[in-house]
């Protein structure tokens, strides 16, 4: 479920390029890279049938939506519960801060953890490589 109150899931998403940030409102590195993934993502490809939503990873819709506000940004964040989805993607222990490229036919195509500026170059070279693939 988003936080605006819809829902979507990958199977829905299938034939455009999904990018999934696993975010929390308490993890410093995630709001570091945040305006990047706004800026250069999100802004970038929104028009190019690139979908970016931040899985915030298990707090209440009213911490959600409060981080949304916070962080200046447009794109939608979902919420997880539990880290049911994070779990799918990572150890369910493991840290957030992860971006988990998807191409139209639903395969992982790029991971990142933490935010590294050559890193996040790469992701951005990778999303912008996918949007000029064949479909």
């Amino acid at each position: 479920m988003l936080h605006d109150g819809s829902k979507t899931s990958l199977k829905e998403l299938r034939g455009k390029i999904v990018l999934l940030q696993f975010t929390a409102s308490w993890c410093v590195v995630c709001r570091k890279e945040m305006p990047y993934l706004e800026r250069d993502i999100w802004q970038a490809y929104k028009d190019k049938d690139v979908v970016l939503i931040g899985v915030d990873r298990d707090e209440p819709l009213e911490t959600v939506l409060k981080f949304h506000r916070d962080m200046n940004i447009t794109y939608p964040l979902a919420l997880d519960p539990g880290a049911g989805i994070f779990q799918q993607f990572a150890d369910k222990k493991a840290g957030v801060t992860r971006n988990v490229l998807i191409d139209r036919t639903g395969k992982i195509r790029f991971l990142t953890r933490l935010y590294d500026e050559a890193e996040f170059a790469q992701l951005v070279q990778a999303v912008d490589n996918l949007t000029k693939e064949q479909h």
